[in-house]
């Protein structure tokens, strides 16, 4: 519940955005969680795209051109940047929230914070 309230509220107060979701951890790949924006991805494997990335690595990609990101998994045509976070509880991985806009550079090291503010506040939300 908190997840779809959380996508729910960035994709009404964050302008510019055209899918905001989540992505969590069932064994080596990310399955869709809740979201708002068109269909999505069903499952990425971790390590490919923008997601799988975030979640390898552990480390927010903000990426100001998707059609740069080699291996972007394009579930959107109309996304051109993208911001993913990756999601943890108890020192493990347990996903990704995931933010795309219909325009390149979109994103900034505010919104990066921002975010990542939020899915701590999410994270928290678990325990």
């Amino acid at each position: 519940a908190n997840a779809a309230n959380l996508a729910a509220l960035i994709f009404q107060e964050l302008p510019d955005v055209n899918w905001v979701g989540f992505y969590f951890l069932e064994g080596q790949e990310l399955v869709l969680g809740p979201f708002q924006g068109k269909p999505a991805c069903v499952s990425i494997p971790l390590g490919q795209g923008v997601c799988g990335t975030a979640a390898v690595t552990g480390q927010t990609q903000r990426v100001a051109n998707v059609h740069e990101f080699e291996g972007h998994i394009a579930c959107d045509a109309a996304s051109e940047a993208e911001l993913v976070v990756p999601l943890t509880a108890a020192g493990r991985l347990i996903g990704v929230l995931d933010i795309d806009s219909p325009r390149r550079d979109r994103f900034n090291a505010a919104d990066q914070d921002g975010i990542e503010a939020l899915a701590r506040i999410y994270e928290e939300s678990l325990a």
